[in-house]
């Protein structure tokens, strides 16, 4: 049987996310079909098309697909479920808004966050803030699957899949896009940055969060921030890193002035080296940390910036 995923796009760029989720995909069984659904979105599938492993590409077009909104999506999703043993996608805002409703409407259990496939029908996924890793076997039927993309690598590139246009369902007309606010920033997205320097409730104010901003442009770093910081003020709610907010595993995670709660630990411990610095040696980040540095941060911070640029980083 062949596997669906429904890529993650802004209709205009494929994201990582999408690469990544083929990669679980194709460990359940395969071939593997990828869905883009979106408004004037052809480019996104020929940029799916070339994903290693992937057969086919279904391209839905339609205006009210632009926002990948929940209603719309299901409707698209269940028309050309029929066939497909499983139907993934990233565990992001949106797969999470969506696939609820197509697993409801299957009637079928979902299986969330899936960090790795033990078999096409049994996977692992995090429990309790990611604590424990629960090992699930779904029952027979379609499994229904987000996927925690930092688990798994991103597939290759270098097929030339067939893109082939689907007939799009009539738009339910439940619900409609309203607007957004979207942040701007020139360093790299934070669930895909290879480097992340976070801060927390320890740099006092939004004004000392900016300590954070020279190291960052220096090390084409993402800054991130942990829930405390962003429920003071500090920073605005998509910098959050934890259980709550962005999940994100870099090869290098910098964490300053970030106590190391369990809430914000299940959103970052996957990363390759973790480094800390705090004040207090008693800090539940040390436990997870790679390298720590008990150090008042006010300190530490200029003088590693100083280093850096000593050593020719800029």
């Amino acid at each position: 049987m062949t596997s669906l995923v429904i890529a993650e796009h802004d209709n205009a760029l494929l994201k990582d996310a999408t690469h990544k989720t083929v990669t679980a995909a194709a460990a359940i069984s395969s071939p593997v079909h990828v869905l883009v659904a979106g408004k004037g979105c052809a480019a996104v599938a020929q940029a799916a098309a070339k994903i290693a492993g992937v057969e086919k590409v279904l391209l839905a077009d339609a205006p009210y697909l632009e926002k990948m909104l929940a209603e719309p999506m299901e409707a698209l999703i269940l028309s050309v479920a029929d066939g497909y043993e499983a139907i993934l996608a990233p565990a992001t805002t949106t797969g999470k808004n969506y696939l609820p409703r197509v697993a409801a409407k299957l009637d079928v259990p979902q299986v969330s966050e899936i960090l790795k496939v033990v078999s096409p029908d049994t996977f692992e996924r995090p429990i309790y803030a990611g604590n424990a890793i629960e090992t699930v076997q779904a029952s027979a039927g379609k499994k229904v699957i987000t996927v925690r993309t930092t688990a798994f690598a991103a597939a290759a590139e270098g097929a030339s899949a067939a893109v082939e246009s689907v007939t799009v369902p009539p738009d339910p007309g439940l619900s409609g896009f309203a607007g957004e606010e979207l942040s701007k920033s020139e360093r790299p997205e934070l669930t895909s940055a290879k480097i992340v320097i976070s801060g927390g409730r320890g740099l006092g104010s939004a004004e000392n969060f900016h300590l954070l901003d020279s190291i960052a442009d220096k090390l084409h770093a993402a800054v991130g921030a942990s829930r405390a910081a962003v429920d003071a003020g500090y920073v605005p709610n998509d910098y959050q890193v934890g259980q709550t907010g962005k999940v994100v595993a870099p090869d290098l995670y910098l964490a300053v002035g970030i106590s190391g709660a369990i809430q914000h630990l299940a959103g970052m411990k996957d990363s390759r080296v973790i480094a800390a610095i705090n004040k207090d040696e008693e800090a539940p980040i040390f436990q997870v940390a790679d390298y720590g540095l008990v150090a008042d941060l006010f300190k530490a911070l200029p003088e590693l910036d100083e280093e850096l640029a000593r050593r020719g980083y800029k």
